[in-house]
Parts: structure tokens; C-alpha cells; sequence
């Protein structure tokens, strides 16, 4: 069994320091790619006339004063500069703004709409424990795009008529940063919509703009990383879509095309002032030949971008969606995205609240901290593009467990919406990505006013927020109850991370430090009491006191060298606990 080290967890002496993996959030890294971020931009003003016309429909025509309020890096008790960067430090919710509230009674959700509810997800007041806590936003795309999802941009520079105006989004940021709440935007730079001024020029032939996709005079004839056709007939030969006819790949490997992606964050990070961007199928971005994904190409290009946007705003961020095995994820971290996402981890702890067995989440919690930089990674259950985690689960014990292993792990957390009250949904996508339910009086789920896009779930009328918000039992409350746990203790959000073997393969352990405190998350996944586990440390005579879950653990044994420590004598049927652990 092994053997932790407590006391020297526990004491005064202070844990080794952590190691930074990335520039600081402070000093402006040096550019390395061929195009300088000066050159970059210049290319990109200086396209030939023909280039520029073709652009006006889509490129703004002034430049908005937003006066968006920026917020520093977030300092917290405990936390140590330097050594981590503000996203460590936040919990991010994911929204489809389609679906989350609707001002206007069309129907749609919209960006006038999220503001509305922006006290739900956090009211700026830390000293309140009523909102939900989160301290950063990740918004599926706004950009126009002619889909109901928006992963086909027709225009990057322009939020999409149907959630609003650039203005709309402005005051958006000014909101939220009056909470403390960061925002991220999707951007989609793999691919763009066949209906893009720029494809629609470039399937015509035009030499400006041919280069900008991938063009064969014959079928290549080769299939996808999935199976799928690849490539598409077009007016003018073939081209190359990845995930559809109607969303061809852009050609990152000509220059014209990253200067273009260049000017497009430069105007999201300074003119309407996001804090960072959330990078769709970026394991596609750049092929070989038939290596499809993970390409050293694609590497190479990121480690340019990343200092591209570091050179616009050191403080920006970006994650991810590196739908990949964790060695190849945690290839992207730290000098190519700020962090990436962690499915193999976000699988694990759902299997594992779904089973008796902890093997898969303690496995895959190793496997990560021996994997990726330390704490850069995003964790999460499920998105947007996978069945509800409620849906997989069907059970609302289960999905306490999960959310407890969610919200003590380390790396940066991520909710989908509606996952706090436990929406279910399984695919096809439109039926994943449902109205949020507000209220259960009326299949409208306070969403909006009118006829919904989507209907909602047929189980609005109990699983809502209004139901759900004053009741301590509720999933809500118990999410809420862990994201101010979370903000509230600097372990938990930046600390160190020790995975314990219990002896019970019902039981996850899982230790949190840093130099101010340590705390013990104990989950059992069972569906029956368990009695049977043991946890042994080195030495120390330290106090536990319950935070949160099962309370009035026991004290940890005066002697030297014990062994066995059980806080419970027995851990009810999928319960937990967050113990604190003092000297």
C-alpha cells in the first residue's frame, strides 16, 4: 500500500515549489515564427485590392470603443505568482447561447438574454453562496454562420444577427468582468462554411483565393480518421472537408490564411476585448498527405500562434479540443494552448461514477499528473458534442460523485449548462443542446416568451432551476456548494495533487495541498456501504474537519507510524467527504 508522506504535507515546512510551464502571465514572450506579429498583421492590411474587395462584406468598418473593464491576473489567499495563471483559478461554464436564455421572444437565445442571467452563474459578490460560483465563460460560437450550431463561419468579424450585435457582446464583457467572470469565445479556424465569401471565391478560381483551401484536380481518394469522405466535389475540382461538404478545411500552411486568422484575434482580444478563445478540432489543423491529426505540422503552427496571441495580450488564454489519447493531448499544453482538454480523465470519472470500481478514475488521475505541466489541463464530464452526463448516468447519486471528483481535481474545471440541475439529453446534437430549464411551469422553461427553436426535455417540469434552487439536497446546491468550496480554497484550485490507494476498490482518494492547507476528497462509487478501506500515512497527529459531505470524521491516530486511518467506520452508499487535515 502506499505510503504518504503526511507529515511532511501537513507541518510547517513548506511543500517544494511548484514549477512554471509556461511564459509568465506577465512578460510578453518573444515571437518565433517566420512571420514576426508586426509582419503578421502587415500581410494581412496589405493584401492586393482584389483580396480587400473581396473582404469588405466581412472585415468591420470602424473600430468600436468597447471601454470593457480588464481584469488583472485574480490573487487569492494562497495562491503564489508565478506559478500558476488566473484560468487556474477559475471555473468555466460552458454556453450555448441558442439555448440559454431568450430576451426577445423569438425564440432564440441571445446575447441580451445570457446577461440577464449572468447573477445565476455568479452576482459578484464573494461573500454570497446563492449564484453558482463560476468564474469563467466559454461560449459556443457567435460568429455568423448560416447553421443553427455556428461551427461554419461566414464572417469572424461579426456576431450572428440572431444573438445579437458586436455592442451586444461588448456589454456582454462588461458584465461579466464587473463579476469576475472571464469570457472565451469558439473560434473555428480548421474549417470555415462553403457559403464564406473567401470558399465561394476560391472554388471559383479565383488565384487569390484558390490557395486559401485544399484543392486536387482528381478524388484523392483516401478516407478519413474516422471513416468519412474527406473530399468533396466542388465547381472546380476537389476539396478537402474533414467534417463536412459544407465546412471545407482552410490551408493554415499559406501565409495569406494565418495572417487572416492574425487579424481575427487581434480583433476579438483588443477591440471587443475577450479574454481568450476556445480552439475547435485544433488536432486537425494542419495535414501531411493523409496524416489527418496530431500532425508535426499542426505543432509547429501552434507554437507560432501561441506566440502570437501571448505577443497581443500575455494574459490571454486559450484551451483546446484535443479529442485525442492524453499523450498526444498533453503534447499541446503549455506552449501551444494554454491548456487542453482532458477526455480520457473526463471519461474516467463518469465510467467511474457509473461502476462500483475506482480503478479507471485513479488510473487516468495518475496518468494525467505524470502526463501534462502541472495543472494545465481542462477537466470536465461531458460537452456539446457527447450525450448529457445525466443521460449516461440516469441516476442523480451517481451524478453527485462525479461531480464531486470534477470539482476537486486538478487542472482548470469545466460545466456544461445545465449539467448543475442534471439535463439530460442524448444525441442526435440538436436534442444535447436543448433550451436551459429555468422554471417547470410551462414547456416554454422560462427560456423565452415565445414558441422555443428546440422543445425542451420532457422532464422540465422537476428538473429545473426554480425547483432545484432553495433545495439543500437538490444537485444544484450541491454543485454550488463545490465551485465556492473550490474559490474558496486555494488546495483545491491550484494545490498539489496525490492520488491514495485505499485498499477498497469502491473508494477514490484523492489528496489536495499546498503550503497553507491539505485536504483528503474521499468518493464511494458503491452502491452498498463500505466498511473495508484503509488509509495509511507516514506519521503526523493532524485534526480532520468535514468541509463538505459526510461530517464528524474521526481524529487521525496520535501515534507515530500508524497506519489504517479510517475517518468513517463506514462510508454510506455513494457518498463522500472533503475533509480538511491540520496540524
Amino acid at each position: 500500500m502506499k505510503r504518504i508522506l503526511l507529515l511532511l504535507l501537513l507541518l510547517t515546512t513548506a511543500c517544494a515549489p511548484l514549477t512554471a510551464v509556461a511564459p509568465s502571465p506577465v512578460s510578453s514572450p518573444s515571437p518565433t515564427s517566420t512571420l514576426t506579429p508586426k509582419d503578421r498583421i502587415a500581410t494581412a492590411v496589405a493584401l492586393d485590392a482584389a483580396t480587400q474587395t473581396a473582404q469588405a462584406s466581412i472585415t468591420p468598418v470602424a473600430t468600436l470603443d468597447p471601454s470593457v473593464p480588464t481584469l488583472g491576473p485574480i490573487q487569492h489567499p494562497g495562491t503564489q505568482p508565478g506559478q500558476m495563471f488566473w484560468w487556474n483559478d477559475t471555473v468555466f461554464y460552458e454556453v450555448f447561447v441558442r439555448s440559454f436564455k431568450d430576451s426577445n421572444g423569438d425564440g432564440v437565445g441571445d446575447l441580451n438574454g445570457l446577461i440577464e442571467k449572468l447573477d445565476y452563474l455568479n452576482d459578484g459578490d464573494p461573500t454570497t453562496t446563492s449564484d453558482l460560483g463560476v468564474t469563467g465563460l466559454w461560449l459556443m460560437p457567435i460568429m455568423e454562420s448560416p447553421s443553427y450550431h455556428g461551427y461554419d463561419v461566414v464572417d469572424y468579424y461579426t456576431v450572428d444577427q440572431e444573438y445579437g450585435t458586436n455592442e451586444d457582446f461588448q456589454r456582454l464583457m462588461q458584465e461579466a468582468h464587473k463579476r469576475g467572470i472571464r469570457v472565451v469565445v469558439d473560434l473555428v479556424i480548421n474549417h470555415t462554411s462553403s457559403e464564406n465569401p473567401w470558399f465561394l471565391a476560391s472554388d471559383a478560381g479565383d488565384p487569390q483565393y484558390r490557395d486559401w483551401y485544399l484543392w486536387a484536380a482528381q478524388d484523392p481518394n483516401y478516407l478519413g480518421p474516422w471513416g468519412e469522405q474527406v473530399w468533396h466535389a466542388g465547381k472546380s475540382g476537389y476539396y478537402y472537408g474533414i467534417f463536412s461538404p459544407v465546412m471545407p478545411d482552410l490551408n493554415l500552411n499559406n501565409p495569406a490564411v494565418t495572417a487572416e486568422v492574425d487579424r481575427i484575434i487581434h480583433y476579438w482580444l483588443t477591440d471587443l476585448g475577450v479574454d481568450g478563445f476556445r480552439l475547435d478540432a485544433v488536432r486537425h489543423y494542419v495535414e501531411q498527405g493523409r496524416a489527418q491529426e496530431n500532425t508535426p505540422a499542426t505543432h509547429a503552427w501552434l507554437k507560432n500562434f501561441y506566440q502570437y496571441y501571448k505577443s497581443i495580450n500575455p494574459n490571454a488564454f486559450t484551451v483546446g479540443e484535443t479529442w485525442t489519447d492524453m499523450a498526444s493531448a498533453a503534447q499541446y499544453a503549455g506552449d501551444e494552448v494554454d491548456v487542453s482538454f482532458n477526455f480520457p480523465l473526463a471519461d474516467a470519472f463518469v465510467r467511474t461514477a457509473n461502476s462500483p470500481l475506482t480503478s479507471s478514475a485513479s488510473r487516468q488521475m495518475q496518468a494525467t499528473l505524470d502526463a501534462y505541466p502541472e495543472g494545465q489541463f481542462a477537466v470536465f464530464l461531458t460537452n456539446h458534442d457527447q450525450n448529457r452526463v445525466m443521460s449516461v448516468l440516469n441516476d442523480v447519486d451517481k451524478a453527485r460523485m462525479a461531480a464531486v471528483m470534477l470539482l476537486t481535481s486538478p487542472g482548470v474545471p469545466f460545466l456544461y449548462y445545465g449539467e448543475e440541475i442534471g439535463m439530460t439529453g442524448v444525441k442526435p446534437d440538436e436534442d444535447i443542446r436543448r433550451p436551459m430549464q429555468w422554471t417547470g411551469d410551462s414547456s416554454t422553461v422560462g427560456f423565452t416568451s415565445g414558441m422555443p427553436w428546440r422543445p425542451a426535455a420532457d422532464d422540465y417540469p422537476t428538473v429545473n432551476v426554480a425547483t432545484q434552487t432553495d433545495d439543500p439536497d437538490s444537485l444544484l446546491s450541491l454543485y454550488r456548494d463545490l465551485i465556492h468550496l473550490r474559490n474558496d480554497h486555494s488546495a483545491l484550485r491550484t494545490g498539489h495533487a496525490t492520488v491514495i490507494e485505499t485498499g477498497n476498490r469502491s473508494v477514490y482518494a484523492l489528496l489536495r495541498y499546498n503550503d497553507e492547507e491539505t485536504l483528503l476528497v474521499l468518493v464511494n462509487v458503491d452502491s452498498k456501504p463500505v466498511s473495508d478501506y484503509n488509509l495509511e500515512f507516514e506519521s503526523g497527529a493532524p485534526n480532520a474537519l468535514a468541509l463538505l459531505g459526510l461530517p464528524n470524521p474521526s481524529p487521525f491516530p496520535a501515534s507515530a507510524g500508524s497506519s489504517g486511518w479510517r475517518p468513517f467506520a463506514e462510508l454510506p452508499a455513494r457518498s463522500f467527504a472533503i475533509i480538511q487535515l491540520k496540524p
